[in-house]
């Protein structure tokens, strides 16, 4: 099904601060509704300005009266008691112009009788839908007249549609933890993750996940030479490292209306069978400070992970990270711990589509592994060591992790770029997938903490957003019309 929602002027106007910022829209459906089939699951949100009396005077809107205006993916369906239903309509995108339906040169008149009159149905209510046929019919319709649209579709449909990770697969493991290495930086610095959640796989098993990523629509968030062109002349902090023979080095770049850019790089340098696993590293540059997380997996079944001579080596490297740590001298640079490395034991379901949830996992900052490690309660029964949720009990999960790190509670002290850049190439010339997030903005100390204690989903600072016009526009000013 593609479903069509439909509100008046005042009732978009309501809600669209709310969707540039959310992303997500939930509405009721009528009882007689039927949803089994299950189709595209695309959404349209069309402003009706027929009902709004302001309106009736205006010519264009006596011509153009019903707008599509935004576009989302049906996510959910919900069920609220025994009979309501609704659906959650997530993520979502304005349209870069609103597309008129009704008058001579609106979509309606491009249908054919048959498709027109499914629309218009689904159109009488508040919410309704159309076939798969009809939904042909109109997106052909649509991308004639508007093929701007096209990079919004082609993005919801990937959403609507991810790929399945098969855990038995080397390259699917790397793509998976990258992927869930790249949704932590969004989640550390409050960037969307739908930013970053459509994806195909890569030509190339070796290539990193960010070569896969399908770009948002958004303008500033599009994948290489087009981010420089969305943030003008200022390229990537680590542009030249795509330019080194031995690594393969991806970049995504985010930024809000505050002016807080989060830069996102995804290198590798050895082939997937060869790899040690996966770090995320998030640099916060105002302070100087970047936190590493290593990636292990717990078994699928039995959720353990069997403590090894690779990993006690892996510990033994990452505990000279605090040596490129300064003493803390002021207030902002002081940490609950000299922890600056943690690993997070992960597990996935087999076979389990990727969503911009965290995988489920236990963080375990590296000086507390160290300790349980000595501890009765990792002794396995033939003498090794095991780190399980039953006998390491105490640890952090993804929301206080990423808690911790957005108030500069962890951390190193005093770190440079230049340290930051060649720790980086270290760790994925030793064989790891790197995920490197590298947080710039104008944000005092103060102002961080500020964001960090305020955010919520409502609260987020929108990203890549844009103004909407005064009121939708006739589709002669759409180019090409």
């Amino acid at each position: 099904m593609t479903y069509i929602v439909t509100l008046t002027s005042p009732q978009m106007a309501e809600n669209e601060s709310d969707w540039l910022i959310t992303e997500r829209f939930t509405k009721g459906l009528p009882t007689e509704l039927e949803t089994s089939e299950p189709g595209t699951r695309l959404a349209f949100l069309v402003c009706d300005n027929r009902k709004h009396p302001a309106n009736n005077s205006r010519k264009e809107f006596s011509e153009h009266g019903r707008f599509i205006t935004w576009v989302g993916s049906v996510q959910r369906f919900n069920t609220v008691g025994p009979v309501d239903r609704s659906i959650t309509i997530e993520p979502m995108r304005r349209c870069p112009r609103p597309v008129p339906l009704d008058g001579p040169d609106g979509i309606l008149a491009s249908l054919s009788s048959t498709h027109r009159t499914h629309v218009e149905q689904a159109l009488s209510g508040s919410a309704g839908h159309c076939g798969t046929a009809t939904w042909q019919a109109l997106r052909e319709a649509l991308l004639k007249a508007h093929p701007e649209l096209a990079p919004y579709i082609e993005w919801l449909l990937a959403n609507l549609t991810p790929v399945v990770f098969d855990v038995e697969d080397a390259a699917d493991r790397a793509w998976q933890e990258q992927r869930d290495a790249a949704q932590s930086l969004t989640r550390v610095t409050d960037f969307p993750p739908s930013a970053l959640s459509a994806w195909g796989r890569p030509a190339s098993r070796d290539e990193p996940y960010l070569a896969g990523l399908i770009p948002d629509p958004v303008e500033n968030s599009l994948i290489d030479h087009d981010v420089r062109a969305g943030l003008g002349s200022e390229a990537p902090l680590f542009d030249d490292w795509r330019g080194l023979g031995d690594v393969r080095c991806d970049i995504h770049v985010l930024e809000d209306s505050t002016g807080r850019r989060l830069e996102i790089v995804n290198v590798n340098a050895t082939p997937v069978e060869r790899r040690l696993g996966t770090d995320m590293i998030y640099y916060h540059h105002p302070t100087h400070s970047f936190v590493l997380v290593q990636y292990k997996r717990l078994g699928s079944r039995d959720k353990e992970y069997r403590v090894n001579k690779q990993l006690l080596d892996q510990m033994d490297r990452l505990e000279r990270v605090s040596e490129l740590s300064a003493k803390p001298a002021r207030s902002h640079e002081w940490r609950l711990s000299q922890d600056s490395c943690f690993l997070k034991f992960a597990h996935w379901r087999d076979g389990a589509a990727p969503t911009s949830e965290l995988a489920h996992g236990m963080y375990i900052p590296l000086s507390y592994a160290r300790v349980l490690l000595d501890d009765d309660c990792t002794l396995g029964k033939k003498g090794g060591r095991i780190f399980s949720y039953e006998r390491v009990g105490r640890y952090l999960v993804g929301s206080e992790f990423a808690e911790l790190v957005k108030h500069g509670m962890v951390g190193t002290v005093g770190t440079s770029v230049e340290q930051l850049r060649d720790f980086g190439l270290q760790r994925a010339r030793e064989g790891y997938s790197v995920m490197l997030g590298f947080e710039t903005s104008e944000e005092t100390p103060r102002a961080r903490a500020t964001r960090a204690r305020s955010r919520s989903a409502k609260k987020r600072p929108k990203v890549n957003s844009y103004s909407p016009p005064a009121s939708p526009q006739p589709s002669s000013d759409a180019p090409g019309s």
